[in-house]
């Protein structure tokens, strides 16, 4: 992004800079139109001038919505929260650590904590990976690969619910999501949900986004088995944990030291995520940990800023009530 308008550095300098409505104004009309030609986003037009006392643009095509704000075609869009609210919660959103709970941002920002919770899923939204940028590994490089599980702790469950749900050896499991991970050392990580940790889930996402030639270090889950066989694709090497944790450079320490930052973010800041909800939480941990390194505060939070456009989420979407409607009909 060309910086023609400082970008803030730190937490306090955001604050204070997208406090001024026109500090807003000018970072969002260089977000989406750096070349200072702006085109109405319902049809492309540049026949389209401001309206200072309104506040919008007008567009002279003639098409049933002429007047569009900086939000239309964003993930903003019909959202009565000013920009001056929403910029400081994106930058919070994109920097925290562990992240930032909806009933922080009730209290800092002066909305309902509803209103909140639905900011936040929108931010995610716009964290959400706009492509793959091609397999991981190749040329030399190493790929990690584990699987963890997220959901409540059998020891915090009422005696009544404990009895119902956890039965027999893996009764600890009963009701938990499965999360594989793919993390390339010093580089990127790829989440991705799974019905459970057998074969045959597994293997096609190590195919999909492992490039050929990687060298590929796995636990001893016998899922992984298979990875080994065809050695002409990949190098396979173990690490058993009943018996060691690191042998050389053969373990999963990378992928479990992401499980617990993303853990800690859930358990310590959102407490309870709802497995519908549960990949857009991984979303938002995964880009900030393929962000982490180089661009600082303010460019994690231009590079969120630039996926905002041509995305949308509505609340009917955001809770499943437009796909019961549409069984219904």
């Amino acid at each position: 992004m060309d910086k023609d308008i400082a970008i803030p550095e730190t937490l306090q300098e955001a604050i204070i800079f997208f406090a001024n409505p026109k500090n807003c104004h000018d970072f969002m009309m260089l977000l989406r139109w750096p070349d200072g030609k702006v085109k109405c986003p319902r049809c492309g037009s540049e026949e389209a001038a401001y309206l200072p006392n309104a506040r919008v643009f007008k567009c002279y095509q003639k098409h049933p919505c002429q007047k569009f704000s900086l939000k239309v075609g964003t993930i903003f869009e019909d959202s009565p929260i000013p920009l001056e609210k929403w910029l400081p919660v994106m930058w919070l959103v994109v920097n925290c650590k562990n992240g930032v709970s909806s009933y922080e941002i009730h209290r800092d920002m002066h909305v309902t904590q509803k209103t909140a919770w639905f900011m936040l899923q929108r931010a995610r939204l716009a964290m959400q990976a706009l492509n793959t940028g091609g397999k991981l590994g190749g040329d030399g490089k190493e790929v990690e690969i584990d699987e963890t599980f997220i959901g409540g702790k059998a020891r915090n469950m009422h005696p009544e619910k404990r009895r119902t749900k956890i039965r027999g050896r893996r009764g600890g499991l009963s009701g938990k999501v499965a999360v594989m991970g793919l993390l390339e050392r010093h580089g990127e990580v790829r989440l991705k949900i799974v019905p459970n940790v057998r074969r045959h889930n597994l293997l096609p996402h190590v195919q999909e986004h492992i490039a050929p030639d990687t060298e590929i270090f796995t636990d001893a889950l016998k899922s992984y088995e298979a990875i080994g066989l065809d050695e002409a694709r990949y190098v396979h090497r173990v690490i058993d944990h009943a018996k060691e944790y690191v042998r050389g450079n053969v373990h999963t320490n990378g992928m479990e030291n992401f499980w617990s930052l993303l853990k800690r973010g859930i358990r310590g800041t959102y407490v309870s995520v709802e497995p519908f909800h549960l990949f857009r939480y991984l979303d938002e941990q995964a880009f900030r940990f393929n962000n982490r390194k180089d661009i600082g505060d303010s460019g994690r939070f231009v590079l969120a800023m630039q996926q905002i456009v041509g995305r949308r989420l509505t609340y009917k979407e955001l809770t499943g009530k437009t796909e019961q409607a549409e069984s219904v009909s």
